[in-house]
């Protein structure tokens, strides 16, 4: 065992902020409604309570003890995680559990503590504890992770997610204790007397369980132990003598106690690997010894699965497994099986199904069920007769001899035993560690237990990094501490020596890598791992080891100390009371074990002052303390530094020196800084300082900068309490500090000098110079380093990391005071290393401050030697400002060396500029090493940078892009760099990315994540990425901007059901008129009609009512048929609230006529209206109003079963209303119980509507219980065995349909061959199967053409089928094949009804079969069988077919030759056999009306295939087309007489609604005002022979016209023609109650066609719709080529597989672009939420509604010269060019002129150029550029500069302007800074540096000679000459001396890297020559 590391031994540091602490649950619970409950309940001892949250620390419990009372309470705090609160303010959680109550609350310092949730259970709480679980997502391998808190009762576990949650798990296992883990939970089985007995330790049950998720059964856990004999044997954790102690989550590992061996094992939890599962399950009997150990096994598993907690407790059956059990009493056996049950045994729930674990979270739609369950669930049991006696009776002794062999039970019997599979494990514990063996063998087990189970397990970790797992052995009163480390690759844990620790409590602070130790004797004291810090001073309390009479004193401080928020009832009890002996001392916390010594100790200790009696409850760097008298209080312990400064200065010392140095470094500084009395934050730099130097070997006294530095003395004790906390209030000292600061000096005088730094230094200038003349006069010989110090040695190389440690201050804006407080420190260091270049650096970066510095310490030679002087330091200093400008200029470079988590700013900007700048694409990958140099300390581990790299939530990107600015973007956004960075990088660093973001800002990607918008300014596609975010995350809509419809209040308007429609995307869409008003008009069917009938004179009074009640049943035909087109408009616009009813407008068919209004009404008796004539109207208006619910709404199946209405007339509406639920996908989410429900029923209508809508809400999922559901009600797919149930016909229909559906594009042999057969299926037998067979032999036609959807000659599988060939036997007729197996034994008896004979009946078949067969060879081009389906071309044989037949072919033949369809009238008539086409020969008899009607039903047929080809297309000659013949079909319609009767009325109607479903097709969303037109025409159509079917049929293409109310279009994909073809066959039914052909309710599934194609620009700004340009290209096709089209959005885009670009066309607005050649997916989310494209307007622009013709905008009135913008930019105007508030206020404040400002006119105008600048290029982010350029180039001409920082910047800034803007051409105008601004700049800067030069050459040439110069020539202006100029260091060389002739000059100085046109300035001061020279150069 290694010993513990005694450091400062005699140093003390104070706590802070000491405050009592009461649990806030405590005082909740008081007046928590179940408080009485808890008074008058007894309630148990307190038990253990352990926490393993790494993050919170352990658990203790507490017992607050009355004489009346006792009350178990326990508490544990963690730190708050961040995402409970939206705030980034540091805050603790409590958890507190006090009988039934468990209370979650959160509090910071500032805040007071608040209840989260609380919570109140059914039983004692023996537990409360919060664990995360990970829950798997399906798409991908990621698990999400679920915040919950646990809370253990007796037999079951209530389990409260963060989200809302809730769930119950029962327990099958007696729990004594549950720890939370990275996995979920692990269970400790209780271990009971009977475990004890059994005769080996191998046969006994698992002791430890593992519940992963609350749905998750609960699975034994195994183990691996290391050191067995077979090495990796897996066997289940069934030890009882062990104990777990302490889990832990990051790392996952377990501690463990062998009771037995009295040592601590350590073990890795890990998920089971397949091979070790497998292992388990082939041999499961190896944990048991003994033959029936596998029994045993089983019998577990099997119990453990019975268990199920989803089932009720009624069904228990006790005497299943024993018969004799109810009788015979427990029979205590060997083998207890009590790890099942209680002592008051459990009630067997048994298990209906047995679930595999496998399968188990598929049962999580019940789980919703777990909530209602009563807490009986897990109760004890109901009587004795009903217990589950598990006890296996066993008469012997010996419990494996004979198991089963019960008194009462044969050997038959133990059949009935279950035979199950185990659960399969899911976690296993490997051994990494354990304690070699402690305990003397002399000790029996108790006394073992109690000598050194650990009491408190934590982990640690010391501030050099290293890690220790520590357990405290109480009664050994020591803590151990075992170090460990991580294993190369990550995977395991290696654990090194024990340290002890003599200790009687401790607890870790996580925040300060340090842990509080209490000492037996009663005193405090801070460890880092094993290494002694400091004694721990707690303000006003006094430690133990003061003399024991000195009570009465503590006691007074003690209640001066206390906070007022103590309550009066916590007095400290008076001091003759504590000298009795207390009842307190009996209750010592659970924890707490009495080993200490005797009685009489404890006694004597009683009474004495309130000592420290224990530890809890670590939060960060706070802890609890436990007083001896009950009083708890809570202090902090200080951090290592408050100084931002100090602590990375301290993380550079720890970062270079070996462990043992830097530790004894941190050390020192820890005790130092934190002595009592404290130090305040600006004097902590001085003091660490003079620390950092006296520990390098210093004598600070001696050098007079670090003698005047200024820090509180440590001040005595007392005063300290009172010091603890700064006052804020501010003191006199503040003042002086001010007038001494760095600041005030550089004010008052710029001459004056001051070697002040920032914190703090209080000196006067001539105080100062006085010092040091006198001080330097003083002393003959400089002070001398002290070679015995620590850090002696380590000089050089803590120098060189506190450089790179400098540059990297410099770096940042913010931390620029802090880089001038450090060069003071390294000028001293580089002085005594005798590095003149690093010096001189220092000195140009600072001039003012750094010549006060003169002194230097002399290192003797010798001692030199002694130095580390590391291969790293380089003579040359390295400046980040030389490197970058270098490599703006495009020199080459060394690479720059940086400290892996320190520099992280070098790292970042070295590496943009490389790759920006250098254009190395791979810089930030594979070539890192040639830009930077990486410094290791050899010791040190990654997990620092692992700590210190900012996580960001985009991963590395591999970058496929070609530009170096996305690329750049990309890459700084992945590692965490924002916007917030970019504003604190100084700004000529800035400038390249600054560029960058502008380049990507006009162009950026589509997919771009969140991060990488917000840092390119694009906030549309910041707010576009976030809605995808969100999205994925969760799917919900409301969060996204919904385009919200109105609110109306008449209520006319809302009963009407189209309310929903959103006005402002259909006012932008069409708003020159009122179309979308009108189709609301003509749609609406909630209002009564007008029925005008003339009452002429010779009619009476009752026939004119009869008269009226007629008209009235015509247009009731007319408003039946309007809600399938209102389904159709009204599609997915409306957003249901979870707690409202669909609102359903009722179907109006009672009509007023005028001039009275008199109500007409079909039911008063005068003429006959047709029974049930409004059952299918109600459906079909049933499922409009369902189809405006939107697929992304929240629905559940509770608020679908909500909707069901009580009544019978509204059943049919919720039939259709279930019906639309599964077309738009929300009928999954239905419960199968809910769904037997509505089928028990035997309601027809509901039937219908479910099996479709289930159908369709898992098309082409083959779905296996769908396909069950379906099964039962076709006759053809149940065995022929199965009972014959009386399904009625047209759910027979439907099923049919449905399982087309659910088969879709499948190709499944199976059900293809059932409804091939199906197609001819003939009547019978006997009566059933006789009525409407047409509509059933054409769906099972469609549902064959959907199962083998667009498969062709590909039908694998299906040759023996002869799937085409029975198609065309169906078709065309012939003689009828045996029926084979299951339908020959059904169709044995012939129909009574119908004799068909052997042949097959077309009339019926023909329609399927020919769908069938266009659906199987859709879009194939099959040419061979396209010309089966062609029209006859004899007279002859067009006599056989009927016209309807025709149409049907020719739609067949035309979309199979899919690509042959052309969009124009030739095309369409040479589907017209030529004899038709032809002239009539008189000779021959032909008759007129087969003539007509075959050609009208063929160009109908033709029409439709147009219309499906170019749907959803608007094509223009597609349109054209199919309206011509819509005119001529309208025109023979109206002519009356002979023409029109040829062909019939109703074929001709037929024909025109097909054309007319056809034109809708094409223009569908598009609302084209040509159909409205003829569709308003039809719609006033009611006479005659206009029947239901037409009105349907004209309402539908009205609907389609407006799809979604113009958001949605038709699709043409195969799945959408399918769907197209079902919801348009040509047949429309002749009356409302009409389903002989087709089946009315497969209208509806031309929903399943839709998809949203609207694009609708939102101004991200207004967050309103707008108007805006888009760019949109088509790809190449063998039609036309690429071609690109203007469109101006909000508009409907074409089908996306034809696109290659949707692009967002300036000038208005930022331009976007997203391509589809990379994938369409963006696209398409964008499209699903509303298709709301986020766009921004750019600056000075006006959006297209208030400027249509773009006159208006700014740069029209500028565009002839950039002058005379300038001057007509007025400041009024700003506020329409941007809505930036920052520029706004710039224009307010800065660009008007005001009375006290100097140069009003010029100020003003400057400000204002720069201001228009920012507005019109598009980038107010550089106004801070410009303005620091000008204050830089103001103050270097004023001569005002201090520093040369700011040169630097202007610097870099001209170097990427001359390599960047001057090279590019002259047009090009991306520039980000004004090409006429910066020139201007740099004159200005040249001018003043020349001015100086001829005024001073003198101290440029004695500076270049290397003279030390004097102090009047050492002034700030030279060092700002060098650094314009970058001259390099010349002292040391003689390389320029002598020149004689500029060639010569020239030919030296280009060695040394001067730029030409600085050595032009130089060569006057160069070459001393005459004055002709110089006038030469002059010129």
């Amino acid at each position: 065992m290694s010993e513990v590391v005694y450091e400062e031994t005699a140093t003390m540091i104070a706590a802070g902020e000491l405050q009592s602490f009461v649990p806030f649950g405590r005082d909740h619970c008081k007046n928590h409604p179940n408080a009485f409950n808890l008074q008058l309940r007894e309630l148990q001892p307190a038990s253990e309570l352990w926490s393993s949250d790494c993050a919170a620390g352990l658990v203790g419990s507490l017992q607050e003890v009355s004489l009346q009372e006792k009350e178990k309470e326990s508490w544990q705090l963690r730190k708050g995680s961040a995402d409970a609160l939206e705030q980034d303010v540091e805050f603790e959680e409590e958890l507190y559990a006090a009988g039934n109550v468990v209370v979650w609350s959160q509090g910071s310092r500032t805040q007071g503590s608040n209840v989260y949730k609380a919570f109140t259970v059914d039983s004692p709480v023996e537990q409360a504890l919060w664990c995360n679980f990970s829950v798997p997502q399906s798409k991908n391998d990621e698990e999400k992770v679920e915040h919950t808190v646990c809370i253990v009762q007796n037999g079951c576990v209530n389990i409260h997610s963060v989200t809302g949650k809730d769930f119950l798990s029962p327990l099958p296992i007696q729990v004594s204790k549950v720890w939370p883990t990275k996995f979920g939970l692990i269970l400790e089985r209780k271990i009971t007397a009977a475990d004890g007995q059994l005769s080996a330790p191998g046969e006994s049950l698992p002791t430890v369980f593992s519940m992963l998720h609350p749905i998750d059964e609960v699975a034994p856990v195994v183990c691996k132990p290391t050191g067995s004999m077979e090495g990796s044997c897996v066997e289940y954790m069934s030890d009882t003598t062990m104990k777990i102690v302490f889990a832990c989550c990051q790392p996952s590992i377990v501690v463990s106690y062998d009771t037995v061996q009295g040592t601590h094992s350590v073990w890795s939890l890990r998920k089971v690997t397949h091979e070790e599962r497998s292992t388990l399950l082939r041999c499961p009997a190896e944990p048991f010894s003994g033959p029936l150990g596998f029994l045993a096994t089983d019998f577990l598993m099997s119990h453990l699965r019975n268990f199920s907690r989803l089932d009720s407790p009624g069904g228990s059956k006790p005497a299943r497994f024993n018969p004799g059990a109810a009788q015979s009493g427990a029979v205590s056996s060997p083998l207890h099986y009590s790890s099942l049950h209680n002592h008051q045994s459990r009630i067997l729930m048994s298990s209906p199904g047995i679930h595999s674990r496998i399968h188990s979270p598929s049962i999580s739609n019940m789980a919703a069920l777990s909530r209602a369950h009563s807490p009986g669930m897990a109760a004890p049991s109901l009587s004795g007769m009903a217990r589950f006696n598990t006890t296996l009776h066993s008469s012997s002794p010996r419990g494996h001899h004979g198991v089963l062999h019960s008194p009462n039970s044969t050997t038959n019997e133990t059949l009935l035993l279950p035979e199950l599979e185990p659960i399969i494990p899911d976690l296993c514990m490997e051994q990494l560690w354990s304690e070699t063996t402690s305990a003397p063998a002399t000790f029996n087990s108790l006394d073992r237990e109690m000598s050194s189970q650990a009491s408190k397990v934590f982990l640690t970790s010391d501030v050099c990094e290293n890690r220790y797992l520590c357990f405290l052995v109480e009664s050994h009163q020591q803590l151990r501490c075992v170090k460990f480390v991580e294993s190369n690759d990550k995977s395991q844990f290696i654990f090194a020596s024990v340290t002890c620790i003599a200790a009687k409590d401790a607890e870790p602070l996580q925040n300060i890598d340090a842990m509080l130790v209490l000492e037996a004797c009663g005193s405090l004291v801070l460890y880092t791992g094993i290494t002694r810090v400091s004694t721990v001073f707690v303000p006003g309390l006094l430690s133990s080891t003061f003399s024991l009479t000195n009570h009465r004193a503590s006691l007074y401080m003690l209640e001066h100390v206390s906070t007022p928020t103590e309550a009066g009832s916590r007095r400290l009890q008076r001091l003759d009371e504590a000298a009795m002996p207390s009842p307190v001392s009996e209750l010592r916390s659970a924890y707490m074990k009495h080993q200490e010594g005797s009685f009489l100790d404890d006694y004597t200790f009683q009474q004495a002052t309130p000592y420290i009696h224990a530890l809890r409850d670590p939060v960060c760097n706070r802890v609890t303390l436990e007083l001896s008298n009950g009083t708890m209080l809570r202090i902090s312990i200080p951090d290592i530094a408050t100084s931002e400064l100090v602590r990375k200065c301290l993380q550079a010392i720890r970062f270079i020196l070996p462990k043992e140095a830097a530790m004894k470094v941190l050390v020192k500084w820890y005790t130092i800084c934190n002595a009592p009395g404290g130090i305040s934050a600006h004097a902590e730099w001085n003091l660490f300082v003079t620390c950092f130097l006296t520990l390098m070997g210093y004598n600070t006294e001696r050098l007079t900068w670090t003698r005047n530095l200024q820090f509180e003395v440590p001040l005595s004790p007392v005063i300290a309490a009172k010091k603890a906390r700064p006052c804020d209030a501010g003191s006199d000292e503040d003042w002086e500090y001010l007038l001494g600061s760095h600041y005030h000096h550089q004010m008052s005088s710029f001459s004056g000098f001051g070697p002040a730094d920032s914190s703090g230094v209080k000196e006067t200038a001539t105080a100062d110079t006085e010092g040091m003349s006198s001080s330097s006069s003083l002393s003959s010989a400089s002070p001398t380093l002290d070679n015995s110090a620590p850090l002696f040695a380590h000089i050089p190389a803590l120098f060189y990391v506190l450089h790179l440690l400098y540059q990297e201050l410099l770096l940042n804006e913010l931390h620029r005071e802090r880089a001038s407080s450090l060069v003071c420190l390294l000028q001293q260091l580089a002085r005594d290393l005798q590095l003149e270049e690093y010096v001189d650096l220092y000195w140009r970066d600072y001039p003012s401050l750094i010549r006060g510095f003169t002194e230097s310490c002399l290192i003797d030679q010798t001692l030199i030697g002694q130095m580390q002087h590391p291969s790293f330091l380089r003579a040359e200093p390295p400046c980040v400002f030389s490197w970058l400008s270098s490599c703006l200029r495009g020199e080459e470079a060394p690479p720059f060396p940086y400290l892996t988590g320190i520099c992280h700013r070098i790292r970042l900007l070295v590496l943009s500029y490389a790759l920006y700048i250098s254009g190395d694409d791979n810089a930030t990958s594979s070539n890192v090493a040639k830009y930077l140099v990486k410094l290791s300390a050899g010791q040190k581990s990654c997990a620092s940078e692992q700590q210190n790299k900012r996580q960001s939530s985009i991963n590395q990107v591999e970058f496929c892009s070609e530009s170096l600015s996305e690329q750049l973007v990309v890459w700084l956004t992945s590692e965490g760099f924002t916007l917030k960075d970019l504003e604190s990088v100084p700004f000529g660093v800035a400038l390249p990315i600054r560029d960058a973001i502008y380049h990507c800002r006009e162009q950026p990607c589509a997919d771009w994540s969140e991060e990488v918008c917000l840092l390119i300014g694009r906030q549309d596609r910041t707010r576009q990425a976030h809605k995808m975010s969100l999205a994925k995350n969760k799917a919900s809509l409301s969060s996204s901007l919904s385009l919200e419809p109105p609110v109306t209040t008449e209520t006319d308007e809302e009963e009407d059901g189209m309310s929903d429609i959103v006005q402002e995307v259909t006012g932008l869409i069409w708003s020159q008129d009122l179309r979308v008003l009108e189709v609301r008009r003509l749609l609406q069917s909630s209002r009564p009609v007008r029925v005008s009938v003339v009452q002429l004179p010779e009619v009476s009074d009752h026939e004119y009512i009869e008269e009226k009640e007629n008209k009235l049943l015509q247009l009731s035909q007319r408003t039946m048929g309007l809600p399938v087109g209102r389904g159709l408009f009204t599609l997915f616009s409306y957003q249901p609230v979870p707690t409202e009813l669909l609102p359903i407008p009722k179907l109006n068919l009672t009509g007023r006529a005028p001039p009275r209004n008199t109500m007409v009404d079909l039911n008063s008796g005068n003429i006959d209206v047709p029974a049930n004539m409004t059952s299918w109207p109600s459906f079909h208006n049933g499922v409009a109003a369902g189809l405006k619910i939107a697929p992304a709404s929240q629905v559940d199946s509770a608020w679908i079963v909500y909707n069901k209405n009580k009544s019978q007339e509204m059943a049919n509406e919720h039939a259709g209303f279930l019906m639309a639920l599964g077309l738009n996908g929300h009928l999954t989410k239905l419960a199968t119980l809910n769904i037997h429900d509505y089928l028990t029923k035997g309601h027809e209508m509901t039937s219908i509507g479910l099996l479709l809508g289930v159908a369709a809400a898992r098309i082409g999922t083959m779905d296996m219980s769908t396909t069950r559901l379906l099964s039962i009600h076709i006759p053809a797919l149940l065995p022929p065995t199965s009972t014959e149930l009386d399904v009625p016909h047209n759910i027979q229909v439907a099923s049919v349909i449905g399982i087309g559906l659910v088969y879709q594009g499948t190709g499944h042999r199976h059900i293809a061959e059932v409804l091939q057969s199906e197609i001819g299926r003939p009547p019978g037998p006997e009566m059933e199967y006789c009525t409407d067979r047409e509509s059933y032999s054409l769906a099972a036609g469609l549902a064959l053409g959907m199962v083998c959807l667009g498969q062709g000659s590909n039908l694998i599988g299906m040759s023996d089928l002869n799937v085409p060939e029975q198609m065309y036997q169906y078709m065309v007729g012939g003689h009828r094949r045996a029926q084979v197996g299951a339908s020959r034994e059904r169709h044995k008896s012939p129909s009574y009804q119908i004799k068909e004979g052997d042949t097959i009946n077309v009339d019926v078949t023909c329609p399927g079969a020919t769908l069938a067969l266009a659906m199987i060879y859709l879009k194939t081009n099959n040419r061979s069988i396209a010309d089966w389906l062609k029209p006859p071309d004899t007279w002859f044989l067009l006599d056989f077919i009927k016209p309807e037949f025709l149409l049907l072919r020719t739609l067949a033949r035309c979309i199979i030759m899919w690509d042959d369809i052309l969009p124009n009238t030739e095309w369409v008539k040479s589907n017209i056999p030529k004899i038709i086409r032809g002239t009539l020969d008189s000779s021959q008899d032909i008759n007129m009306e087969t003539r007509t009607q075959a050609q009208d039903y063929i160009t109908a047929g033709a029409c439709m295939a147009l219309g499906l080809r170019f749907a959803g297309s608007a094509n223009s000659d597609a349109f054209d087309c199919l309206y011509e013949f819509a005119k001529s079909f309208t025109k023979a319609m109206s002519l009356s007489g002979a023409a029109a009767a040829q062909p019939g009325y109703y074929n001709l109607q037929t024909a025109l609604s097909m054309i007319l479903l056809s034109m809708s097709m094409v223009m569908s969303g598009t609302g084209d005002l040509k159909v409205l037109q003829l569709c308003r025409f039809l719609h006033y159509r009611t006479g005659g022979e206009m029947n239901y079917g037409f009105h349907m049929a004209h309402h539908m293409a009205l609907g389609m016209l407006f799809l979604g109310g113009g958001r949605y279009n038709l699709s043409t994909s195969n799945s959408a023609i399918a769907a197209l073809l079902c919801a348009l066959y040509p047949h429309f039914p002749s009356h409302s109650t009409d389903n002989r052909y087709h089946l009315q309710a497969l209208r509806h599934l031309a929903v399943l066609a839709a998809e949203p194609r609207l694009l609708v620009p939102v101004d991200v700004d207004s967050l309103k719709p707008c108007y805006a340009l888009l760019e949109v290209t088509y790809k190449e096709t063998r039609w036309y080529a690429e071609t690109t089209v203007e469109l101006m959005a909000p508009t409907m885009l074409p089908e996306l597989h034809l696109l290659r670009r949707v692009r967002v066309k300036g000038p208005r607005y930022w331009e976007l672009s997203i391509d589809l050649n990379k994938g369409a997916q963006h696209l398409k989310s964008v499209l699903s939420r509303n298709g709301v494209l986020y766009v921004k307007l750019r600056a000075g622009q006006l959006s297209y509604k208030d400027d249509p013709q773009g006159w208006k905008s700014l740069p029209t009135s500028a565009i002839n010269q950039r002058n005379s913008g300038v001057r007509a930019f007025k400041l009024e105007a700003i506020s329409t060019f941007t809505s930036e508030p920052a520029l706004l206020s710039f224009a307010e404040f800065f660009c008007k002129a005001s009375d006290g400002m100097k140069h009003r006119e010029e100020t003003v105008a400057l400000f204002s150029t720069m201001l228009y600048e920012c507005v019109t290029q598009e980038c107010p982010e550089m106004l801070p550029t410009y303005i620091a350029i000008e204050q830089v180039v103001g103050a270097l001409c004023r001569g005002e500069l201090q520093h040369s920082f700011s040169l630097w910047q202007m610097r870099l800034v001209l170097d990427l302007w001359e390599g960047r803007v001057l090279r590019r051409p002259a047009n090009c105008r991306d520039a980000l800074l004004s090409s006429e601004f910066l020139p201007i700049m740099k004159n200005k800067v040249d001018v003043a540096l020349d001015g100086w030069l001829k005024d001073n050459s003198s101290a440029l040439r004695s500076y270049m000679r290397g003279e030390t110069l004097s102090e009047d020539l050492c002034s700030p202006m030279l060092a700002c000459f060098l650094v314009s100029r970058s001259l390099p260091y010349l002292r040391n060389t003689t390389q320029l001396q002598g020149c004689t002739s500029f060639g010569d000059l020239l030919s030296r100085s280009s060695k040394l890297g001067i730029q030409l046109r600085d050595l032009l300035r130089l060569a006057p001061v160069l070459l001393e020559a005459g004055p002709g020279i110089q006038t030469l150069l002059a010129h």
